[in-house]
């Protein structure tokens, strides 16, 4: 065969051994070679390319991984945000009316939470529910451009500098 074809030919073992008088007593005898085993190379383009339909599937699963994770990074996200906000309620402006004294005063209250909460505000209203120094104080948080108050609650506070107080000189 010429080497410049560049065939590849597997090789052929008889189970025979050979000697060279069986070779030369019979033509019959010698190896033949099979043309069903030769193989040839092949181009270089249809073994290292991809089809248009290959790749075409390929960029469609790839893309739809990629909105899939979006999707979720998006959705992961707006939770974390929805966390970060926490609303307000009237327990946090019962616990700064009220403080660490439990002393309240008759009358109405309004203000703001600083830079803290800067788009709330409360107002409370103190009266005296009862004779033994009893007051309720009712507490409204709104936010500002809501019509609605966002939480409301009254409270029950007594206060021991009363001067309705039994026992206490007025």
């Amino acid at each position: 065969m010429d080497p410049a074809m560049n065939c590849r030919l597997q090789r052929y073992e008889s189970p025979m051994p050979a000697s060279p008088q069986h070779y030369a007593s019979s033509a019959a005898a010698l190896p033949r070679v099979d043309k069903s085993r030769i193989t040839l190379p092949r181009s270089r383009d249809s073994r290292t390319a991809f089809s248009l339909m290959e790749v075409m599937v390929a960029s469609g699963i790839f893309f739809m991984c990629v909105f899939a994770i979006l999707a979720m990074v998006s959705s992961v996200i707006r939770n974390a945000r929805s966390l970060r906000r926490t609303e307000l309620d009237a327990g946090m402006v019962a616990a700064k009316v009220v403080g660490l004294t439990n002393k309240v005063f008759e009358g109405t209250e309004s203000g703001d939470f600083g830079n803290l909460y800067p788009d709330y505000s409360y107002e409370t209203d103190t009266y005296e529910v009862a004779t033994n120094g009893l007051y309720q104080v009712d507490i409204v948080v709104r936010r500002r451009g809501v019509p609605q108050p966002v939480d409301s609650m009254s409270i029950y506070v007594f206060s021991p500098d009363s001067s309705t107080v039994p026992g206490r000189p007025r």
